[in-house]
């Protein structure tokens, strides 16, 4: 049986609350489970969950098993985890099926910060679903690439919040906190119904859901705020709709990209976690500047995770026999050849408007939680960066670390290579390494306390290291974040 995500059916609110109130979130289920982060939530290690974390049968270890394992509860775990009135409102939705007993989901119920999202099951080919292979219009549960964007998205107020390749809405849903009206689209009509139907259980009457092709639903409207997880695998067979982006997997991706001139407004941010095929040669910028075709955009290419083409041809391949799963993996090294992609990367894209286009390249370690202000304080130390009158400032001021700085140096013992060194902020939920010159290291160094930069200067001249050499260090620390003008 398949969900259909009536919007028509009871409210939810009830159920939702109750399970809040028993810890069914992201840190709940975490501890639970016995996970750093809910998604390394893993199919193959649901005996290990019920043997090993959910002896003790409480609401908890009910809401676990019935909403995110995809397994069956008896009805005495069921009273014991809803009201009547809510176990009859969860059945009339379409959610819980009671038979012989016992009730299972049709569908689960994903914590994502201070949400609670429905969607279509993570795990579609386990067996009391009904069919071997993922449909086309499933919609897609809440994946690696969802959360990272959900994590990381710029969460300044906002009048209005467009969520394209929505699925289950998340971060239409997300957006609503802060946004005065939140849009969401997708082309799939069972992925609008989704989102209509978890926008109903919230209570968010400023959620909008329309069913269409990319922009085309919203006319010639603007948005402060624009959100994309779009399909992106260069698969060499159109299989899932919610994941094959073509086969060179821009397709989508391309068209969100080049209508971003027509529908982000002035002083508002897009942002897409997405997979870009990589070539030698060619920088991941030149493509997205083609597909901005000259728009006045600052871009931040935030690389969070490289795959070699053939682990990715191995870890998307599928075939129950041995020689029908080598035969994938060949179609789908074979397509990654046909493309020039030496390897995937997952990237964190934002696009500003700008008036001196920019583009900005970091890597940094997947978020872990909201990193939002991060990315924000990072594009504005770019900015500041590129401020003509920074030197003068700098000059004129004093200078300080902008907090703790992690430091780390490393040597080869025996060898002539100089030592190199690495920076980063401490305590950050998404860490970057930042590469330092020695001057830069120096520097960092020397600020345990803010420091007049005259001093700094007058300490260099002494040395004999030229004033253009300390000006220039200063500035590159500013734009790395590790350094603000006091």
């Amino acid at each position: 049986m398949t969900l259909t995500f009536d919007v028509h059916g009871p409210a939810l609110s009830g159920a939702l609350s109750r399970l809040a109130s028993i810890g069914f979130s992201e840190a709940g289920v975490c501890r639970r489970l016995g996970l750093e982060d809910v998604d390394d939530l893993q199919l193959r290690a649901i005996p290990i969950y019920r043997q090993e974390r959910l002896q003790e049968r409480d609401p908890l270890a009910a809401a676990i098993e019935l909403l995110l394992l995809q397994g069956a509860v008896p009805e005495a775990e069921l009273d014991q985890l809803f009201s009547r009135t809510d176990q009859e409102a969860l059945a009339d939705a379409g959610i819980l099926q009671q038979a012989g007993g016992s009730a299972r989901a049709l569908a689960s119920l994903y914590p994502v910060g201070r949400r609670l999202v429905f969607s279509d099951h993570a795990w579609p080919q386990m067996n009391q679903a009904g069919y071997a292979t993922v449909p086309r219009d499933q919609v897609m549960g809440i994946g690696t690439d969802s959360r990272w964007l959900a994590r990381a998205t710029v969460r300044r107020p906002v009048g209005s919040a467009l969520d394209l390749c929505c699925g289950s809405g998340v971060h239409a849903l997300l957006a609503a906190a802060h946004a005065g009206q939140a849009t969401a689209v997708d082309c799939n009509p069972r992925a609008a119904r989704c989102t209509a139907f978890n926008a109903k259980a919230a209570g968010l009457a400023h959620v909008e859901t329309l069913q269409g092709d990319l922009y085309a639903p919203v006319g010639d409207r603007r948005f402060e705020l624009i959100t994309c997880n779009p399909p992106f695998v260069p698969a060499p067979a159109q299989e899932v709709g919610y994941r094959d982006g073509g086969l060179s997997g821009e397709e989508i991706q391309r068209r969100v990209v080049a209508g971003l001139p027509r529908h982000l407004a002035e002083g508002g941010t897009a942002q897409m976690v997405t997979e870009l095929g990589e070539r030698d040669g060619e920088p991941l910028e030149d493509r997205l500047r083609v597909w901005l075709d000259g728009a006045p955009m600052a871009i931040h290419i935030l690389r969070l995770r490289t795959i070699p083409a053939q682990a990715y041809a191995i870890g998307h391949a599928d075939g129950d026999a041995y020689a029908d799963f080598l035969d994938s993996v060949g179609r789908w090294a074979a397509n990654l050849r046909a493309q020039g992609y030496r390897r995937m990367v997952s990237v964190l894209l934002t696009f500003q408007w700008s008036r001196e286009p920019w583009t900005r390249v970091d890597q940094a370690h997947p978020p872990a939680r909201d990193a939002g202000p991060e990315l924000e304080a990072l594009l504005a130390a770019e900015r500041l960066a590129r401020d003509p009158g920074l030197e003068d400032r700098l000059r004129a001021g004093r200078v300080a670390r902008t907090g703790p700085v992690a430091l780390l140096e490393s040597r080869s013992l025996g060898a002539p290579a100089p030592a190199t060194a690495q920076a980063r902020l401490a305590g950050l939920a998404m860490p970057i390494d930042h590469p330092l010159t020695a001057m830069e290291r120096d520097l960092l160094c020397c600020l345990d306390e803010p420091a007049a930069t005259a001093d700094l200067l007058g300490a260099a001249a002494r040395a004999g290291v030229p004033e253009r050499l300390v000006l220039d260090a200063l500035v590159a620390l500013v734009r790395k974040g590790l350094v603000v003008p006091a």
